[in-house]
């Protein structure tokens, strides 16, 4: 479908851009959230006509996200979730909850789109991630993961968190019956050897 972007987005094209996008994408989110116009001939002559209003709107809108770079800058993204003895968590942290998390701690509204993440986090860690205030502001920031507060500042101090240590004395322990074994062999071919001498 091919429409006419009414603001900035992202890998799209810049206000008045005539892109060529799939329907659903149109239907679903471009047109209903009037980030777009259908392409025709009385599209095209009322977007010149609203063309300045559009573009200080949009001035306006990078203005605005602008003001809340240094809240988002500042934010401290910690959030305690439970995990496992590796560190895997049991669930993830989305985009939506990072979103949440930006609103109670920095009152600054996102959508869970602004939020590039890539993929969901999975493990207790430091992640670093991006907000798009706005297509041409976008901030970076770093999301703590962790099972308690203690762990949450071992992170924000730098320190990488270990899990499993356990399982890793239980392996040495093992390892260290294992080379004792051989030894007790030897001995006991050394007696036989004797024994034979002996003889």
């Amino acid at each position: 479908m091919k429409v006419i972007l009414t603001e900035k987005i992202t890998k799209l094209g810049n206000i008045g851009d005539t892109v060529e996008v799939k329907t659903g994408f149109a239907r679903n989110f471009l047109l209903p959230n009037g980030k777009a116009m259908r392409f025709t001939r009385e599209n095209v002559a009322l977007f010149e006509a609203k063309k300045a209003e559009l573009t200080a709107r949009q001035e306006a809108a990078k203005k605005a996200a602008e003001a809340n770079v240094d809240a988002v800058k500042s934010a401290k993204l910690y959030m305690i979730r439970q995990a496992g003895d590796t560190g895997q968590l049991y669930g993830s942290v989305s985009t939506r909850d990072i979103a949440r998390m930006l609103k109670e701690v920095a009152n600054v509204s996102v959508e869970s789109a602004q939020v590039m993440l890539g993929a969901p986090i999975k493990s207790v860690g430091a992640f670093d991630t991006k907000i798009a205030l706005h297509p041409d502001v976008i901030v970076p920031v770093k999301v703590y993961v962790a099972q308690t507060q203690d762990e949450i500042e071992a992170l924000v101090a730098g320190k990488v968190l270990t899990f499993g240590t356990k399982k890793v004395e239980e392996v040495e322990a093992t390892e260290e019956v294992a080379v004792e074994a051989p030894v007790a062999e030897e001995t006991a071919e050394v007696v036989e050897e004797k024994a034979a001498d002996a003889e």
